[in-house]
């Protein structure tokens, strides 16, 4: 919301894909993040066999207009995520970088915005100065394209993104949590590609810039719950033991809105306090250190506002709760990862008096 050097850009298209991009590119595509170069004797990769979609694919697509359905699946061998590296003489800033194991990004489809979740991989690229090279962003975007498309991605969306969409709140709130050399500025051109697969399907966000490109690549994985409902006797007694219990109440992206899901959860809370009318509570709101501290700290002390008001529309006198914010200052494990920073955006009741 890292490697100074080049790697091979696919990993597992081996040696025919490395042969087309010195054509097409007329230079040797980079090499990938983390599978190091191809034994002299490796066998070349079969080429894309892209499987032909449904009997009306040909069909002109409905009012909704994009529709992954209607592509053909690529089932061309690939390595390890994110699959795609930046071209030689190119750098991705490890500054400007971004890995989340489960994490959502927007991809333009020509009509519309896509949601999609899943692992997320956000990097911007520049000139890697040691090189002695210049930057060029047709350059990037066309290495970026070739091994894209040698993968069996399909191009579904290119150009500026219309002012009217790319001013969507929601949209601009989900994509700010990347840099902005990943994802260029507003009005910088894009390509969307879809990989389909048949395990897995893969988008990939490409944009330009005058000094750097941007590259979101994000492969699609449904959401597994591991956090549980702490039923009111639960909450009674880890706050009888510790003093205070951490509950998972689920938040808009960078908002203090109160997604439904959380609703089970806060009525517990509510139960909680209906049982014992001599319990008062300091509801805790925390944050990760993803963005600014200053802005961290209004988030935590609005989203402790929110569960205090849902509360209090529950029943419970407001002179029994206490609303506090602490931003990213309470953390409770490491931000360097994305459990972590999961594990210290959280609501703590904490026992008062």
């Amino acid at each position: 919301m890292t490697r100074p050097h080049s790697f091979p850009f696919v990993h597992g298209l081996g040696a025919a894909v490395l042969a087309l991009s010195i054509v097409a590119c007329g230079q040797q595509d980079a090499t990938a993040p983390s599978a190091g170069p191809a034994p002299a004797d490796a066998t070349p990769a079969e080429p894309p066999t892209p499987v032909a979609p449904d009997a009306d694919a040909s069909d002109e697509a409905g009012p909704t207009g994009f529709d992954i359905a209607r592509l053909p699946v690529s089932r061309v061998p690939l390595g390890e995520f994110p699959y795609f590296s930046v071209p030689e003489g190119y750098r991705a800033d490890p500054l400007h970088t971004k890995r989340l194991n489960f994490g959502e990004a927007a991809f333009w489809v020509g009509d519309r915005f896509e949601r999609v979740e899943g692992k997320v991989y956000a990097t911007g690229i520049r000139a890697d100065r040691d090189s002695g090279k210049q930057f060029s962003a047709p350059e990037v975007a066309r290495n970026l394209q070739h091994v894209i498309e040698a993968a069996g991605g399909v191009e579904v969306a290119s150009g500026e993104i219309p002012r009217a969409s790319r001013q969507d709140e929601a949209i601009e709130t989900l994509m700010r949590q990347y840099h902005t050399e990943a994802r260029c500025w507003d009005d910088d051109p894009v390509q969307t590609f879809v990989i389909r697969r048949e395990a897995a399907n893969i988008w990939v966000r490409t944009c330009k810039s005058q000094r750097f490109a941007g590259l979101v690549v994000l492969e699609e994985e449904a959401f597994v719950a591991t956090s549980r409902l702490l039923p009111a006797d639960e909450l009674k007694r880890q706050l009888d033991a510790a003093g205070r219990v951490a509950v998972t109440v689920n938040f808009a992206t960078d908002k203090a809105d109160i997604l439904p899901e959380s609703t089970p959860q806060v009525e517990q809370v509510l139960r909680l306090l209906e049982e014992d009318a001599s319990l008062e509570l300091s509801i805790n709101g925390h944050t990760d250190d993803t963005g600014g501290a200053a802005h961290n700290q209004s988030l935590s002390e609005a989203r402790a506002r929110s569960l205090v008001d849902a509360l209090v529309a529950g029943g419970i006198d407001a002179a029994r709760l206490q609303a506090r914010g602490f931003g990213q200052s309470q953390p409770v494990a490491d931000n360097s990862t994305e459990t972590g920073r999961a594990q210290n955006r959280r609501v703590e009741l904490v026992k008062r008096g």
